[in-house]
């Protein structure tokens, strides 16, 4: 960064401009360096986002660089009533949220503690003092013996220091962007949240699918064995077809079984995220129309604007831009004004009167004339944390990047891979429906129906598969840009069939 302030990047002065700051005492100096957001190379658009794909974007209200503007309810976008309780819910709830809550909190109050700074000390210090005095200070001549005096004191003391050389106030900005940081830093939280919940609620609805799946893939094993069993009664099949028969559907109930596992945890994990005992919660089997929403992608550019996390990191990087002002004001000399007034006499008779009322006024001015170095090695660590934090928010900024264009690819090559496994489930069926046929003729062997079986389980489960993990990417892409902004979300995504779960208990459900 080109240094324009009026110390080098070493830390030496320029007396001449400390004089010219002393002749404008009123407004004072700063020694913060000139701030401005460090450049990084930005492309113009995303590598995946197709022309096309960009005129769908088009509509979208991209969000302003504002806190107030990150509380987009972007999972409306799904229409899913179950989804929005849920994530209702996560985004007041979780305890990681309320974490940074009370972080923001805390940073708010450090500004406040800096404010006060701008603005005198007064401390009130009431005494009262009895002492007894030698027989040697009494006048020379005098007959008068030991004497003990008691005095009492009220005053207040007042004491305040200019911001001359700009601490005062690079400390406060400081503080006021680091708050600011730490708000971003609560917006990042609650869509990290958020978005976790969508994920895990997705999966849950595929798994729904998956167990509906398998319970009608028993159902028509159970029809293929008592098929079997019957042509094996009439001496047209084999103990080893029945045999055949009965492990197909025993591995399938065993399969039905394990997803209830995956389920039953991914229920825990969303009550975790929603801030309450893991017993306490439950969702209820519901079928969703699993589709992806159409995303605001926009341009790369927009990604400074949406991320709350790129927004905490640059605003860091302001702050500590702030620091190196407060670490070269060390260098100059604190000026201090001080006054006392209130009372002082040996008697509580008539204390407070004018006789009896002293006051004060001064000043006083330190300079540090030698100190090994410390202020210089300050001022040089002030800078290092300086590059140090502008490295973290450019590569803040690249994860940004490279978040978005893993899921835009992520969506783009799943809905070519959902195309073509959906055409290897149309000819599994075709399959299964042929060997089915063939075995009834007698012509092949029950080895056929079985393998035909497998096969078309496999490839449907395949499917459903790819379909949650192109939910999961459409949640996760919505986060990486930042969350949704649109004016308006009518028409936008399937709508839902599953009703909001009630709190602490389970969801109702509608099929």
């Amino acid at each position: 960064m080109k240094n324009t302030s009026f110390l080098s990047k070493r830390g030496t002065a320029i007396p001449m401009v400390a004089l010219a700051c002393l002749l404008l005492l009123p407004a004072g100096c700063s020694f913060a360096p000139h701030y401005a957001r460090p450049a990084i190379p930005t492309p113009a658009a995303f590598k995946e986002l197709t022309p096309e794909q960009a005129e769908a974007t088009i509509g979208w209200k991209v969000a302003e660089p504002k806190d107030d503007k990150l509380h987009a309810r972007w999972w409306d976008l799904f229409h899913d009533p179950g989804l929005a309780a849920l994530e209702d819910r996560a985004s007041v709830s979780n305890q990681t949220v309320a974490a940074a809550l009370a972080n923001f909190l805390a940073a708010r109050a450090v500004v406040k503690q800096n404010l006060s700074d701008y603005f005198p000390t007064v401390t009130a210090g009431p005494a009262v003092t009895r002492s007894r005095q030698p027989a040697s200070r009494a006048p020379a001549g005098s007959s008068a013996g030991p004497a003990t005096l008691t005095e009492y004191a009220l005053p207040f003391d007042a004491a305040w220091e200019p911001d001359l050389w700009g601490r005062i106030r690079n400390s406060v900005r400081s503080a006021s962007l680091e708050a600011q940081a730490t708000r971003a830093d609560l917006e990042n939280a609650r869509l990290a949240v958020q978005a976790e919940a969508a994920a895990d609620y997705f999966q849950i609805r595929v798994l729904d699918k998956q167990k509906q799946l398998l319970e009608e893939a028993v159902r028509d094993y159970r029809a293929s064995l008592e098929l079997t069993q019957v042509r094996r009664n009439t001496g047209i099949a084999s103990d080893q077809d029945v045999a055949q028969a009965e492990t197909q559907v025993n591995t399938t109930l065993a399969q039905a079984a394990d997803v209830g596992i995956q389920r039953a945890q991914l229920e825990h994990a969303i009550a975790t995220l929603l801030g309450e005992p893991a017993s306490t919660f439950s969702l209820m089997p519901c079928l969703l129309p699993l589709e992806p929403v159409v995303t605001p992608v926009g341009v790369p550019s927009q990604l400074l604007e949406r991320r709350p996390d790129i927004a905490a990191a640059e605003r860091r990087v302001a702050e500590a831009n702030a620091q190196i002002g407060v670490a070269r004001a060390a260098y100059f000399p604190a000026f201090t004004l001080s006054g006392t007034v209130g009372y002082q006499s040996a008697s509580l008779n008539k204390f407070v009167s004018g006789p009896n009322f002293v006051w004060s006024v001064g000043s006083a001015l330190a300079e540090t004339i030698f100190d090994a170095g410390k202020r210089k090695a300050v001022t040089e660590q002030a800078w290092a944390n300086y590059e140090r934090i502008v490295a973290n928010y450019r590569q803040t900024v690249l994860a940004a990047f490279q978040d978005v264009e893993d899921n835009l690819s992520t969506l783009r090559i799943l809905a070519e891979e959902i195309h073509e496994q959906d055409a290897a489930v149309t000819s599994s069926q075709r399959y299964l429906a042929l060997a089915t046929d063939r075995y009834r003729l007698g012509i092949d062997g029950y080895l056929n129906v079985i393998t035909a079986q497998t096969l078309l389980l496999a490839n449907q489960r395949t499917a459903i598969g790819l379909r949650m993990q192109q939910m999961t990417a459409s949640v996760q892409l919505i986060k990486a840009l930042g969350g949704g902004w649109a004016d308006s979300q009518e028409g936008l995504g399937t709508a839902g069939q599953c009703q909001p779960p009630a709190a602490g208990g389970d969801a109702h459900v509608t099929r």
